[in-house]
């Protein structure tokens, strides 16, 4: 979101359109005015307001006193519209300017002002008409951005770029022939070139960074490593502004360098497991790369902390594609990008990687990638490498010689629910009876009462057999007896249902009743009045037996 001088002068000179709002603003601005600019400007697009600079072309920068804290600004224009609009300020030759950078609405998503749904005509500020704001919420995902033509020539691509990615395309099909295409030919044959016009996917892939800034210029992965979350600079910093096989691999290497090792005891030896899966990692940059939302401004960012990755970019998911579904769904929003990342070998299949982060999130004892914190304007990824589980390492390596080629997705995701006692999704459900048949899981009672938990091999392959008796729950006579030195407590008062289920909070109602079942027909306890005054007393012989 840093403007530099070039782009500052960039601006000055653009024509006032849907996406630039210009005001000199000396003194000060409507906190309302600004809310029905950015409504305005979100509904068209995204686009800037500049407050400190006339709007008459030669433009003027006579800098503005409007708004000088621009942070409470953002939080003023949160509270008011619930989206997060950047206010920055920018100081051309010591005076003063605040850009205010409006993201693009989401898909068939209209913002509105105050219950007013607003667009641009000419300099003014207008309600939309009942047929703009329903052809909004008729909207579906766009054509594919990066197989549009744009106005970059085959100078503005960085052979360096071109080679890896026909390198990789080489090695992956196993082909001469490729590796000796001329680099016309390689691009035509990729669909990178589209007749004689270069596609915005080649720009974003090989473009140098000249040619980003002059085409696309919010085109940029930034990385960052900050040591805690405290607010204030980055440690380190690198801004990447090129072709995108010019920096994958630096950006991998700038995260690998504070990768440090976690360790877990396996018997008599010792593993090391790095903080941060490689594969995962690299997953996450091709997918932010191939689905963020290139009509929207922002970089996509990689911000490393000493036991989180978060990597946010621009846009939120595609239409039809939740956190939820992701590991299942695939819709690449710029499918050319996709295509071109599966043919030099850098994914198995174009636009899909959740899989394996997941895999490799169970596999290492780490928590799940993490999206909570993404919206319909952007989608936000973290990665928690704290090894939380270490018996699950040692499950899932016990596993890897003969059950891991059977495993899918849902069989990681249903083996991590059960490991840390969490709820079964349907799909997880649906994964149980293949694992009951490996000896993976077991269950216990029926119908809705049935509980599901890993096996008693599971684990005492991982040398926790105690665990598994926890999880499990006592065994029948065991429950049994704590039921009856419950009802021997409470003598003649006797208990009602509600208390005998807070002895045994593990099983179901169907359950404890089975086992007071039991104790009657064992001549034990016996139980007195119907539905709410019903109480389960012990006998008399019962007492002479203790």
């Amino acid at each position: 979101m840093k403007t530099t001088p070039e782009e500052f002068q960039a601006l000055l000179e653009a024509p006032e359109g849907q996406n630039l709002e210009f005001k000199a603003a000396r003194e000060k601005f409507s906190f309302d005015r600004l809310g029905e600019y950015c409504v305005a400007l979100a509904n068209e697009g995204g686009g800037k307001v500049l407050l400190g600079v006339t709007d008459k072309r030669p433009r003027q920068v006579v800098g503005t006193m409007a708004f000088p804290e621009p942070g409470e600004t953002e939080a003023g224009l949160y509270a008011m519209l619930s989206h997060r609009i950047p206010v920055k300020e920018y100081f051309h030759r010591g005076t003063r300017v605040l850009i205010v950078h409006v993201p693009g609405r989401g898909l068939g998503s209209p913002w509105n002002f105050k219950g007013k749904f607003l667009k641009r005509e000419g300099d003014s500020v207008v309600p939309m008409t009942d047929t703009d704001i329903r052809n909004i919420h008729a909207e579906e995902d766009p054509p594919d951005f990066s197989a549009r033509a744009c106005d970059a020539e085959l100078d503005d691509l960085s052979q360096e770029a071109i080679s890896a990615f026909q390198q990789g395309w080489a090695e992956k099909s196993n082909s001469t022939l490729i590796a000796n295409l001329s680099t016309p030919q390689l691009l035509r044959d990729a669909e990178l070139i589209i007749g004689d016009k270069i596609t915005f996917a080649a720009l974003i892939l090989f473009g140098t960074r000249e040619a980003l800034g002059r085409y696309l210029p919010h085109c940029e992965t930034i990385f960052e490593y900050r040591s805690s979350q405290k607010p204030g600079p980055a440690q380190e910093r690198q801004e990447y502004r090129e072709g995108f096989f010019l920096y994958f691999d630096k950006l991998w290497e700038n995260v690998d360098k504070r990768n440090d090792l976690q360790s877990y005891q396996d018997r008599f030896f010792r593993h090391d497991v790095k903080t941060f899966d490689e594969t995962s990692v690299r997953e996450a940059v091709l997918n932010a790369v191939s689905h963020r939302d290139y009509r929207q401004e922002g970089s996509v960012f990689v911000r490393q902390y000493q036991r989180h990755v978060k990597i946010d970019s621009p846009g939120g998911f595609p239409s039809g594609i939740t956190p939820e579904n992701a590991i299942d769904k695939c819709k690449p929003r710029n499918r050319r990008l996709a295509e071109s990342f599966s043919k030099a070998g850098l994914v198995e299949r174009a636009g899909q990687g959740m899989d394996l982060m997941v895999e490799a999130s169970v596999r290492q004892g780490k928590p799940l990638p993490d999206f909570s914190r993404s919206d319909e304007y952007s989608v936000c990824l973290t990665f928690n490498g704290t090894l939380q589980n270490p018996a699950l390492v040692l499950f899932m390596k016990r596993l890897e010689s003969d059950l891991s080629q059977r495993f899918t997705p849902h069989d990681f995701l249903t083996v991590h629910a059960l490991a840390n006692e969490q709820p079964l999704s349907e799909k997880m459900k649906d994964r149980i009876p293949a694992l009951m048949r490996d000896g993976i899981v077991e269950h216990q009672g029926r119908g809705r009462g049935t509980r599901y938990y890993l096996s008693r091999k599971t684990y005492s392959a991982i040398g926790l057999p105690g665990t598994y008796t926890q999880r499990r729950g006592l065994d029948k006579e065991t429950n049994k007896a704590l039921l009856m030195r419950h009802l021997k407590d409470c003598g003649e008062m006797g208990a009602p249902m509600s208390e005998l289920m807070q002895v045994l909070p593990s099983l179901s109602r169907n359950q404890v009743v089975s086992l007071l079942r039991s104790l009657r027909d064992d001549g034990l306890a016996f139980l007195e009045g119907e539905r709410r005054t019903a109480r389960w007393f012990a006998t008399d012989s019962s007492s002479q037996d203790s």
